[in-house]
């Protein structure tokens, strides 16, 4: 049984309990809240929660969630773009659409569950639901990241992502002409107090974020950018260009409702360089643009050739 204690602030004020648990409890959905709500299993100052209850500020809001949801990751078979692999790690080119790791209400058809059939053994380190995963990307974000085989592997991976050694750069088209060829986004990451689905530049419980960028390519109303990763924060590359007014061409969450390109969200993980574990060598990868990605940018190239 896990237990959760949320303590509402005043920014929170006003919200239905049931509304802002939701929120608070990413990725639950409103489904699984009212189940907790049915079981009797939130509570609010010490007295049994109503989902209809308006949150006030300093209210003590508690979860008591049954172990049962935390439900073992089931290997599965699918076809894996493996760029490399050895006995103690493995990196992929992940798809755009594909999720990393099992979550309440989506769990199956991830990534985990993909590298669980294919590995056999993966470290335990991140737990039964995201075994092996050593750092994420988006669903809608393709491209690479590495997979750890065993803790030992997992634990020099992690440390290497907290010392900012392992090199991450995403290739992003954004709207707008980036006047810079190349600058550095340097503001803090923490939830969106108006919606708690998303994430903000805000000084509100918050954590340093920090992405650099350089100009790949201009176009008429569009710009190719590299971007590279200091820190890894939730929707860090996303949340940086949309708060310097260049968001990402297609991203459902930051980007623009209205676009005359098409392709989804054009954000793609094309290099990851880390120290092997073991061998203690520097390994650089590379994934080339998706198909969908690619033809967008020549799409651009011939409307201004």
């Amino acid at each position: 049984m896990e237990h959760k204690q949320i303590i509402a602030k005043d920014v929170d004020t006003g919200l239905r309990l049931d509304k802002y648990l939701t929120e608070q409890l990413v990725p639950f959905s409103r489904s699984r809240i009212q189940m907790l709500f049915a079981k009797g299993a939130i509570t609010v100052n010490g007295k049994l929660g109503k989902a209809n209850y308006k949150v006030k500020n300093d209210d003590v809001i508690e979860v008591m969630i049954e172990d049962e949801q935390e439900a073992n990751a089931q290997p599965e078979a699918m076809d894996l773009d493996i760029v490399y692999e050895d006995e103690d790690v493995i990196v992929i080119n992940k798809p755009k659409g594909m999720v990393v790791h099992p979550s309440p209400g989506n769990e199956a058809h991830t990534l985990v569950n993909g590298l669980l059939y294919h590995c056999k053994d993966l470290s335990g380190i991140n737990g039964v639901l995201r075994p092996g995963i050593v750092h994420r990307i988006d669903k809608d974000t393709s491209g690479l990241l590495v997979a750890a085989k065993n803790d030992r592997a997992h634990q020099l991976l992690a440390e290497q992502l907290k010392d900012k050694t392992m090199n991450r750069r995403y290739y992003a088209l954004v709207h707008g002409v980036m006047p810079h060829d190349h600058g550095t986004i340097d503001a803090p990451i923490g939830r969106d107090e108006k919606d708690r689905q998303k994430m903000a530049v805000t000084a509100h419980n918050s954590k340093p974020a920090i992405t650099h960028f350089q100009v790949i390519e201009r176009f008429a109303q569009h710009t190719l950018l590299e971007c590279r990763l200091e820190t890894g924060r939730t929707h860090q590359i996303r949340v940086h260009l949309q708060y310097i007014k260049f968001p990402i061409v297609g991203d459902p969450k930051y980007g623009r409702r209205k676009t005359e390109v098409s392709g989804g969200q054009l954000l793609h993980a094309h290099q990851l360089t880390f120290v092997h574990p073991t061998s203690q060598a520097s390994m650089t990868f590379e994934a080339p643009l998706p198909p969908q990605f690619a033809s967008v940018l020549d799409e651009l190239r011939k409307r201004e050739g």
